[in-house]
C-alpha cells in the first residue's frame, strides 16, 4: 500500500508558526510508509510525535511518554486498535485522564469505528486520511484537553479558596452554583441565569464563557431593557444600509460580533415578542438574517440569557414567550441574593478590596472588625453590586496602609436603607384580605417609590425589576386612573 503524498499539504510557513505547540501525539500504525507519512504530516503542524508499529508497543509508550492524543489504526498485530482503546479506557495508573484517541479505519469498517466511539474514542477517520479533516480533529482535541485541564485547575482552586472565575464564596449555596457552572461550561447548551438585580448574573455568564472551549472568542453582553424596542432587533441581528430611516450604513449585530464565542442577552423578558420569535428561530436553525438583508447567515454562537424576575411568572404575564423559555431553560442557574449567604461576605470583601487597590492605585490593608460587623448586619437589597460600590467608595476614602473601618461607610449606612427595605419588603404594608396580586404589587411599588423619595432607579433595584419594567408599571397605573376618571 503506497503512502499518501502528505508532504504537499505541509506548508513551511505553517510549520514555523506552530513550532511552539508541544502537544504530544502518539501514532500507532503497522504499515511503515503510512506511519512515516502521518508522523511527518503531524510534526509539520507543530505537534511532538512518537510512533508505534502495533497496539502493544503503543500501549507501552503511552505509559512512558504520556501523550495528549493517540492516533491509532484499528487493525494491527499483537494488539489491535480496539484492544489498545480498551486498555486506555481502563484508566491504568500513570495515564492522563485527558487523553484523546482518534481511530483510523478502512472502508467498510464503520461499525468498528462506531464501537470504538462507544469505548471512548474521541473521533474516527476513514482511510485514506483526509489531512484537512485530521488537522481539524487534532486541533479540537487539543482545545478540549486544554479546557479540561483548566477546569480541573479551577476546581482545585475552588476547593482551596472558594473562588471560581470572578465569583467568590464557600457557602453551600455558592458551592452548588459553582458545581452547576463546572458541569455546563464545556457544553454549548443555552443557560438561563436568574436572580435579583446585582447578584452577579453577568459574572456567571463570563465564568461560563471563560471555562468553555469558546474562551478565546468574543464574549458579548447586551441589556435588552436598555435598548429601545424599535432598535433592539437591529442591535441583536444587525442591519443593511437603508433597512430603515437612519440606517446610513451596514451594521453588524451581536450575533456577528460574538461569532464563535458567547452572547449574553440580559433581561431577556424585556425583548419584544416579535424579536423573541426571531431569536427562537436562530437557536433552532443556527441561522439569522440582518434587517433588510435577503440572504441568511450561519452563526456559531452560544446563547446565554439572564433575567431578574421569575421566568415562569414572566411567561404567565406575557413578557417571555413560552417556546423561547423552554428553549433557553435547558439549564438554569439561579443566583441567591446576598442576604441568603452572608457567610460569603468576608471573602467577597477581601477580594473587592484587592481589586479596588489595584484599580485605584491604593494600599488599603484589609477591613477592621467594626466595619465587617456593620456590613454583616446589613440586608443588602442591591446585593453584590451594592456591596462593590460601598467597598469602592471606602477604599477611595481610606488612607494608604490603613484598614477600612466603619468611618469610611456612608453617613447613616444601614439605617435609612434598612428603613427603606422595611417599607419595600411588605413588613409595614397592610394589604386587605381579598386583594388581588396586582393590587398588592401596585401598593408595593408605590410604597417603595415613596420610601426612596421617588428615586426610580433605587426602587427598581430594591424591587428586583428592571427600570424599564418599573416605568411600564407606572404607565399602567396612570392609564388605569385615566380610565376611572373617564
Amino acid at each position: 500500500m503506497a503512502a499518501p503524498d502528505y508532504e504537499k499539504v505541509s506548508l513551511l510557513g505553517e510549520q514555523k508558526a506552530s513550532m511552539q505547540n508541544v502537544v504530544k501525539v502518539l501514532i500507532a500504525e503497522d504499515e511503515p510508509n503510512a506511519l512515516a507519512g502521518l508522523a511527518e504530516l503531524i510534526s509539520g503542524w507543530g505537534y511532538r510525535t512518537e510512533t508505534a508499529r502495533d497496539g502493544m508497543e503503543a500501549w507501552e509508550k503511552t505509559q512512558a511518554w504520556d501523550p495528549a492524543i493517540v492516533v491509532t489504526d484499528l487493525k494491527m498485530p499483537r494488539m489491535d486498535g480496539m484492544g489498545l482503546l480498551a486498555k486506555l479506557a481502563e484508566g491504568a495508573e500513570g495515564l492522563s485522564a485527558n487523553m484523546a484517541v482518534v481511530v483510523l479505519t478502512a472502508m467498510g469498517s464503520i461499525q468498528l469505528a462506531v464501537d470504538a466511539m462507544k469505548l471512548g474514542a474521541y473521533d474516527f477517520l476513514q482511510k485514506p486520511v483526509d489531512p484537512t479533516r485530521l488537522k481539524t480533529i487534532l486541533a479540537n482535541a487539543t482545545k478540549q484537553r486544554e479546557t479540561a485541564i483548566e477546569l480541573e485547575v479551577a476546581r482545585r482552586r475552588l476547593r482551596e479558596s472558594g473562588v471560581l472565575g470572578a465569583l467568590v464564596g464557600s457557602s453551600r449555596a455558592m458551592r452548588e452554583i459553582f458545581t452547576l457552572i463546572e458541569q455546563v461550561a464545556p457544553s454549548n447548551v443555552p443557560v438561563l441565569i436568574t436572580g435579583e438585580s446585582g447578584t452577579g448574573k453577568e459574572l456567571v455568564a463570563r465564568t461560563l464563557h471563560d471555562l468553555s472551549p469558546r474562551k478565546a472568542r468574543p464574549f458579548v453582553a447586551v441589556n435588552c431593557a436598555a435598548i429601545p424596542e424599535t432598535l433592539i432587533e437591529s442591535e441583536v441581528f444587525g442591519h443593511e444600509k437603508g433597512a430603515f430611516t437612519g440606517a446610513v450604513e451596514r451594521r453588524a449585530g451581536c450575533f456577528e460580533l460574538a461569532a464563535g464565542g458567547t452572547l449574553l442577552l440580559d433581561e431577556i423578558g424585556e425583548m419584544p415578542s416579535g424579536t423573541q420569535a426571531k431569536l427562537l428561530r436562530v437557536l433552532e436553525e443556527r441561522k439569522f438574517r440582518r434587517l433588510g438583508a435577503r440572504a441568511e447567515m450561519d452563526t456559531d454562537v452560544r446563547v446565554l440569557a439572564a433575567m431578574n424576575r421569575d421566568p415562569q411568572r414572566a411567561v404567565k404575564e406575557g413578557h417571555l414567550r413560552p417556546d423561547l423559555y423552554y428553549r433557553l431553560n435547558v439549564f438554569n442557574i439561579a443566583m441567591p441574593p446576598l442576604r441568603e449567604h452572608l457567610d460569603d461576605l468576608p471573602p467577597m470583601v477581601e477580594t473587592m478590596v484587592n481589586e479596588m487597590n489595584q484599580k485605584h492605585g491604593r494600599k488599603v490593608s484589609g477591613v477592621a472588625p467594626s466595619m465587617l460587623d456593620r456590613l454583616m448586619a446589613y440586608t443588602w437589597p442591591g446585593n453584590a453590586r451594592e456591596l462593590r460600590n460601598t467597598i469602592e467608595r471606602a477604599v477611595i476614602l481610606c488612607p494608604d496602609g490603613a484598614p477600612l473601618d466603619a468611618g469610611h461607610l456612608p453617613s447613616g449606612f444601614g439605617k435609612d436603607q434598612s428603613a427603606m427595605l422595611q417599607a419595600a419588603d411588605g413588613s409595614s404594608i397592610t394589604v386587605r384580605v381579598g386583594a388581588t396580586v396586582d393590587e398588592a404589587e401596585r401598593l408595593l411599588i408605590l410604597r417603595t417609590l415613596e420610601a426612596t423619595g421617588q428615586n426610580k432607579t433605587r426602587a427598581a433595584e430594591i424591587l428586583g425589576v428592571s427600570l424599564k419594567t418599573l416605568h411600564n408599571k407606572l404607565k399602567e397605573y396612570v392609564r388605569d386612573q385615566q380610565e376611572v376618571r373617564s
